[in-house]
């Protein structure tokens, strides 16, 4: 039995919670997948994985061993990325977790490019607004944008984007435009559900921030869906410039409150704890800082 090989194919299992998807992947009988697991839990004499007619769960061994498994595997495919990086061909997976409307806007093509220059290099990327857990999930790389990040969060700021506050031709034509942030209090808002407090929204007063309570009857966790509501002409929303950039330009809407700013957006490349990063990682940070970085798609 081979120690690495094993290890990886106990994270598998673990992170799948499935012997016959990974059967499926790997092109084998699920009995073979069965028996390597079972063989490594009779090499160590404990019980990794506990099995029931539903699902397979962690046995508190098997948590703590998942844990370790996944250090070793990182600081093997780091060294193997380090020397492949020397030679300047980069292989091995890359898990990502990425937001949805900026992902799939402007990271996807990214990636593509980025997979086409190093073609031993494979991505697996989720595609969502909820927050992974990047060490227990095995992420490899999270794009955050937000503009504060949590205590201990490991990250580099690899781009940036301002928040414009928007509405229809039709919606202010109805309504009149607001002058002050106070006055939002009497339109209808188009509030960020993902938000900690959605209807309280933030600006910069004198440099300062300050919150300015809003109302309406339609929030959502996703900013594409809260610019076509305001394009439509259901209220006022506040935007991050890469997702309403092109409605601005195009009429669709148009900005309101330019006076009075927010806090600027950070793009973050988050990494899972101060653990060592394997080349392919860096190079692909690097690549979406180099691109980000001069990014004007979304300058309004």
């Amino acid at each position: 039995m081979d120690r690495l090989d094993a290890m990886r194919l106990f994270v598998r299992v673990a992170e799948r919670g499935n012997f016959s998807a990974i059967a499926q992947e790997l092109g084998v009988a699920r009995s073979v997948v069965t028996r390597q697991i079972a063989a490594l839990e009779a090499h160590l004499q404990v019980k990794l994985l506990a099995r029931s007619t539903r699902r397979l769960s962690l046995t508190s061994g098997g948590a703590a061993y998942l844990e370790k498994c996944r250090v070793i595997l990182n600081l093997v495919d780091s060294a193997e990325s380090d020397l492949a990086g020397e030679r300047q061909v980069l292989r091995g997976p890359i898990r990502l977790s990425l937001p949805l409307s900026f992902g799939i806007r402007h990271l996807a093509p990214l990636l593509l490019e980025f997979a086409t220059e190093h073609p031993e290099v494979s991505l697996n990327a989720d595609y969502s607004e909820q927050r992974s857990n990047l060490f227990e999930e095995g992420i490899d790389l999270a794009v955050r944008i937000a503009s504060r990040l949590a205590p201990g969060d490991v990250a580099r700021r690899i781009g940036t984007s301002r928040m414009c506050v928007v509405a229809s031709p039709d919606y202010l034509a109805r309504h009149g435009a607001p002058r002050h942030p106070d006055e939002l209090i009497h339109h209808e808002c188009l509030a960020y559900s993902g938000n900690p407090n959605p209807l309280l929204w933030e600006f910069l007063i004198d440099a300062r921030p300050q919150g300015f309570p809003v109302r309406g009857r339609l929030q959502a966790g996703n900013g594409d869906v809260l610019l076509q509501a305001a394009v439509a002409g259901f209220g006022i929303t506040c935007a991050p410039a890469f997702i309403c950039a092109a409605a601005l330009h195009a009429g669709q809407v148009h900005e309101i409150l330019a006076d009075f700013p927010q806090a600027e957006l950070g793009i973050h490349a988050l990494l899972p704890g101060n653990r060592l990063v394997p080349q392919r990682v860096r190079a692909l940070i690097d690549f979406l800082a180099e691109r980000l970085g001069h990014e004007t798609a979304w300058r309004v």
